[in-house]
C-alpha cells in the first residue's frame, strides 16, 4: 500500500485528516514501500484469421457518464506448482468505466471461447438491460463470429484495441496490475483451489472494500449505488 492509499484509508475510516506529504515522509523514514509496480510483458497479439475486427470506437476515451455505458474486458493467466511443474489458470473480467468495478468473472483452466462466452453471459444475466460499448483487445475471442453474434444479439457496439497497443485497454491493463501486485506476486502458489480463493476473494475486496481517490474514497459498489440514489 503506498502512501497516497495510506492516507486516504487514514481519511475515509479513521477519520485522521492529513496530507499526501506528511504520510510520504512517515513512510519515508520507517522505509513502508508500496508493492512494486510491474510493465506488462506483452499485449495480446491479434488473432490470426479474425471473422471480425472492430473499429477502436472506445479511442482511449475511458470516462463514462453512467453505469454499463461502456465496458473493457480481457484474459490474463496466473500460475501454481505443484512440485516442479507449472500449472496456470486463466482469468475472464470485464470492467465497467464508470464505477471501474468488475461486473462479472470466470475463472478456467483453458484461455478458450467458452471462458469469454461465460463472461459475458454472467454479466448479461447481473445487467439484463445494459447496452454499453463494448471494448477488447483482438484476441481471438473476441473476434470470432460467434462473439461478435452475441454482441449484436445483445444491442452491443464492438470496439477493438488497435494492434500492439495495450494501453487503447488501458483500465482493464491496469486492473491486472492492481490484482497481481496485491494479491499475486510475491507469493508461491501450491495448490489451485488457494490460488482460485484468492483471485475469488481479492476480486470481492476490489468492488466493495478498496476505497479509490478517483472514485471520491468509494468503493466501486459504493459508486454504482451512489449514482443510483443521486438520480
Amino acid at each position: 500500500m503506498g502512501y497516497r492509499r495510506i492516507r486516504d484509508e487514514l481519511d475515509r475510516h479513521h477519520k485522521v485528516d492529513v496530507n499526501d506529504k506528511r504520510i510520504l515522509r512517515i513512510c519515508r523514514k520507517e522505509h513502508i514501500q508500496s508493492t512494486i509496480k510491474w510493465k506488462p510483458k506483452s499485449c495480446t497479439k491479434s488473432s490470426n484469421d479474425p471473422a471480425y475486427i472492430a473499429k477502436n470506437y472506445l479511442n482511449r476515451d475511458f470516462h463514462a457518464d453512467a453505469p454499463n455505458e461502456k465496458w473493457l474486458t480481457d484474459v490474463t493467466e496466473f500460475k501454481y506448482y505443484i512440485g516442479i511443474e507449472v500449472h496456470k489458470v486463466y482469468l475472464s473480467a470485464i470492467l465497467d468505466l464508470y464505477d471501474r468495478r468488475i461486473v462479472s468473472y470466470v475463472i478456467g483452466d483453458h484461455n478458450d471461447n467458452p471462458l469469454v462466452m461465460n463472461t459475458f453471459d454472467t454479466a448479461v444475466a447481473l445487467e439484463p438491460d445494459a447496452r454499453p460499448l463494448f471494448h477488447s483487445d483482438r484476441g481471438f475471442q473476441y473476434t470470432g463470429r460467434a462473439f461478435c453474434l452475441k454482441l449484436k444479439k445483445h444491442h452491443m457496439k464492438q470496439s477493438m484495441s488497435r494492434v500492439a497497443h495495450c494501453i487503447d485497454n488501458g483500465p482493464m491493463e491496469g486492473f491486472w496490475g492492481i490484482l497481481k501486485r496485491e494479491k499475486y506476486y510475491g507469493r508461491r502458489f501450491t495448490a489451485k483451489e488457494d490460488l482460485i480463493t484468492a483471485i475469488e476473494e481479492y476480486i470481492h475486496y476490489y468492488n466493495t472494500g478498496r476505497i479509490q481517490r478517483n472514485l471520491h474514497l468509494m468503493t466501486p459498489a459504493e459508486y454504482h449505488d451512489h449514482y443510483y440514489s443521486a438520480a
